[in-house]
């Protein structure tokens, strides 16, 4: 029998409960598809930070390498640590250490989901680039606390991860409608995004069934609420593609919906799958946190650790819930009612 073993990072807030969640739905996935997932809790968070001054330990990469997929919950505590310090101590070094430079965002209402669009036939698949970019973390501020402090912050594009990013959005769009659109800023960023624009054009090339449209960020913000339907493949930088999925959780009906996969294609490391929300303190001990797009996470990694059947399976029985009224409106239900009812749905 296939054994796989998962790092679980729940992280801060309804990270916990969601994890959980999605744990016990991976779990009855796997007995019905004949394969075990063995997991791993780690408690890096801002409360280990507080405890510890370090978001995880010093050989907490090494420790992560040796497993086949990791599941996140959230991260982010901002009342006592900074975003700044938890992003860029936790979530930003795994998907840098593992080359996951593609962080995949599908986007498309779930049945009995309501949307804020009257637009109710879309399926957007969002690529956003997630190891360099705007992310990059080059800079630095000098002459600080004076009147003449000043901060810079370089966005850092190489060859390398541009073309690998639409490379990798053009085998997507070809597995689904064929259809790819390129985001970018090129009339305003004449270095980076012309660049950009540049290696687009000369990939088309070589992917002629791929139908290549190439948009600036701020009409593309537009469309996905104008015509989401007339969208397929998104590609975008770290931060526009950051910003656009955002946009794509809301037309898909909120946070609570949107999944996400940080991946490593080559499989020299492991992939890391989270839902976009983030850690949410507000709605932290009410046991109402919204576990679908977590699920659903749990389901795109059961795809990528080749258990297609059971991811398959994760997604009709989350769709036969949703269909059911029961999590598609936020806060109606309990994260308990809603896993129930998953469970459930899977026979």
């Amino acid at each position: 029998m296939t054994s796989y073993q998962i790092a679980l990072i729940p992280g801060d807030g309804i990270g916990g409960p969601v994890v959980d969640a999605t744990w016990e739905v991976l779990g009855a996935a796997a007995r019905q598809g004949g394969f075990t997932l063995e997991g791993t809790r780690f408690p890096w968070s801002c409360a280990f930070y507080r405890e510890t001054g370090a978001m995880m330990p010093a050989d907490g990469i090494a420790t992560l390498r040796r497993f086949d997929a990791i599941l996140l919950g959230a991260v982010g505590w901002p009342a006592e640590v900074p975003d700044s310090v938890s992003l860029h101590g936790l979530l930003l070094p795994i998907r840098k250490n593992f080359v996951q430079y593609a962080n995949i965002r599908p986007h498309r209402l779930l049945p009995g989901v309501e949307g804020p669009l009257r637009a109710t036939e879309f399926d957007i698949l969002c690529i956003r680039e997630n190891t360099e970019g705007e992310y990059s973390g080059a800079g630095g501020r000098v002459h600080g606390g004076t009147a003449d402090e000043v901060a810079v912050e370089t966005s850092i594009f190489t060859r390398k991860g541009v073309e690998r990013i639409l490379r990798f959005g053009f085998e997507q769009a070809r597995r689904r409608r064929g259809k790819l659109a390129s985001v970018t800023k090129s009339n305003a960023q004449k270095h980076s995004m012309v660049f950009w624009d540049e290696v687009t054009e000369q990939l088309a090339a070589e992917y002629g069934d791929v139908e290549v449209t190439r948009y600036h960020i701020d009409a593309m913000a537009a469309r996905m609420v104008m015509a989401p339907e007339s969208l397929d493949v998104v590609v975008a930088s770290n931060l526009f593609g950051d910003i656009l999925t955002d946009l794509g959780a809301a037309i898909q009906g909120g946070l609570g919906f949107a999944a996400s996969a940080n991946i490593n294609p080559d499989r020299s490391a492991p992939s890391m799958f989270e839902p976009v929300h983030g850690s949410a303190p507000d709605i932290a001990h009410l046991g109402i946190a919204n576990p679908i797009a977590a699920i659903w996470s749990g389901a795109m990694m059961l795809d990528h650790l080749g258990e297609a059947e059971a991811a398959a399976a994760v997604l009709r029985a989350v769709e036969r819930t949703t269909a059911q009224g029961i999590g598609a409106v936020p806060g109606r239900h309990k994260t308990d009612e809603i896993t129930r009812a998953v469970l459930q749905a899977m026979g």
